[in-house]
């Protein structure tokens, strides 16, 4: 005995052509892609920064500095990112293709700014403000890898793909 057939699943894009000739059309793009890396260097020298602290006690000023730099470039993207999105999508942040990738970026931006408000007050002491600042580098690099794996899938699919559709919520079910 078998269940009730169900009809193939037809594909669900992250772009329709529409979206995706904005999003290729858009200096909105070009900029989100060279920020993206330049960020993900300044995480990985901050890290760095940050770990020597930790283990060696030294370089407070030096990693407290990287990470406010980090945070800047932080907000920066996010800021162009919903320039992109509004441009590509209509609407500035939230758009149902990046939803959750939206979502995790409020963390770790409140996380980001956790640390600048513990720096400034003065409300943690230094080796808890570097913790703070790795709970915040690590829900970066998840986002980060959010957002890559997002955009490979839809790289993969419009190479394979002759018709692109829109995702919907519907489409998404």
């Amino acid at each position: 005995m078998t269940g009730p057939r169900r009809a193939p699943q037809k594909p669900v894009f992250l772009y329709t052509e529409e979206q995706r000739m904005r999003r290729d059309s858009t200096k909105w793009t070009v900029i989100q892609a060279v920020l993206a890396p330049v960020q993900f260097l300044v995480f990985l020298v901050s890290l760095g920064l940050v770990l020597r602290y930790l283990w060696t006690g030294a370089g407070y000023d030096a990693a407290t500095l990287s990470i406010l730099i980090k945070t800047a470039f932080l907000l920066c993207i996010m800021v162009t990112g919903a320039i992109w999105e509004k441009v590509v999508f209509g609407q500035y942040l939230f758009a149902h293709a990046f939803f959750w990738e939206d979502v995790f970026s409020m963390m770790v931006i409140a996380l980001h700014l956790a640390y600048v408000w513990a720096v400034f007050t003065q409300a943690l002491a230094p080796a808890e403000e570097m913790w703070l600042a790795l709970a915040a580098y690590a829900a970066y690099v998840i986002n980060a890898g959010q957002f890559v794996w997002k955009l490979r899938r839809a790289r993969l699919q419009a190479a394979n793909a002759s018709v692109v559709e829109p995702l919907t919520k519907e489409a998404a079910a």
